[in-house]
């Protein structure tokens, strides 16, 4: 069984308490399918737990099958930068059948960030080497495909849906109250 590399830090993109007995990782692509598909799954599931929940999004561009995949993770970190990574993040996955350059300036424009300033950061690839972090933990951890999961540093092969995904995680915050 995969183990999560790099555990979550400071840097990390996260939503819930940093004190949380469960977390919750999750390595995607803003351009996969399957990837925009968890997304709802994990918001239930962000609710379900509450505080007792810390989910982590890592990049995870699976540049040769979606071109678009490692712009919109540079935007993500753009909007990061600018304290939006989150409102960015769900517009990326809302749109990501039409990503574009232009979608990706509209998102900053909508988000109310500079679209120049995005425009010259994706033609510089200034935020490329944070994306690369994200990726190589991913690669270490074992990740090969996306959306991957890790339940408290353990890697989730199970099915994406749900139930599936609570019934682990409660399994996993019973065995820790041992």
């Amino acid at each position: 069984m995969n183990r999560l590399s790099i555990p979550i830090g400071p840097d990390d993109h996260t939503q819930g308490d940093r004190t949380a007995l469960l977390t919750l990782v999750e390595y995607g692509d803003y351009e996969c399918p399957s990837c925009g598909q968890i997304q709802p799954v994990i918001q239930k599931i962000q609710k379900h737990f509450g505080k007792r929940l810390l989910f982590a999004f890592r990049n995870f561009p699976l540049a040769e099958l979606h071109p678009w995949a490692e712009a919109a993770a540079e935007a993500a970190m753009y909007a990061s930068k600018h304290g939006k990574f989150w409102e960015m993040h769900y517009l990326l996955f809302e749109n990501q059948e039409r990503l574009s350059d232009s979608l990706l300036l509209e998102l900053a424009d909508q988000l109310g960030l500079s679209s120049s300033d995005l425009s010259v950061a994706l033609e510089k690839n200034t935020y490329r080497p944070r994306v690369r972090t994200d990726f190589d933990s991913g690669i270490r951890s074992g990740v090969n495909g996306t959306p991957t999961l890790f339940i408290n540093d353990e890697r989730y092969d199970g099915l994406l849906g749900f139930d599936s995904v609570v019934d682990r995680i409660a399994h996993v915050l019973a065995a820790s109250k041992v």
